[in-house]
């Protein structure tokens, strides 16, 4: 005989695990701290990657004034000023990583906690029929 209850628990737990399951499980093989560091490391790598890129563009854009205005600029602290103004926008992309990544890691475990919950029901479910036959 079909129980409705167990059915409907069962779609659900089929949808988690076709939609969000494998990213969360994915997820969830990590601790905390060792998923959200990992991704932070991975954010800095694309944050340094993309300071460099635009400064080489900038470089190629204003190469004439650059050229002209070398001998007389201060490389010293241009290159101070540089290092700053990376070591803030690094700083920042990490900062947002982390916000991003935590709250992401939460919601995964948190949905791995419901359909653990799903899975003890419906365990539960099968246990009471087959004690009744």
């Amino acid at each position: 005989m079909l129980n409705e209850k167990r059915i409907i628990l069962m779609t659900k737990m089929a949808s988690y695990e076709e939609h969000e399951g494998k990213k969360n499980g994915a997820i969830g093989n990590y601790f905390r701290g060792d998923y959200i560091g990992l991704q932070v490391i991975k954010s800095m790598i694309s944050a340094t990657i993309a300071f460099f890129v635009v400064l080489l563009m900038y470089v190629f854009y204003e190469f004439e004034g650059i050229m002209q205005d070398i001998y007389k600029a201060d490389l010293l602290v241009l290159g101070k000023k540089s290092l700053l103004i990376f070591a803030i926008v690094v700083a920042g992309y990490s900062l947002i990583s982390y916000a991003i990544y935590s709250s992401r890691y939460s919601h995964a475990k948190k949905k791995q906690k419901i359909y653990s919950n799903h899975l003890k029901q419906l365990a539960e479910m099968y246990s009471k029929e087959s004690k009744r036959i």
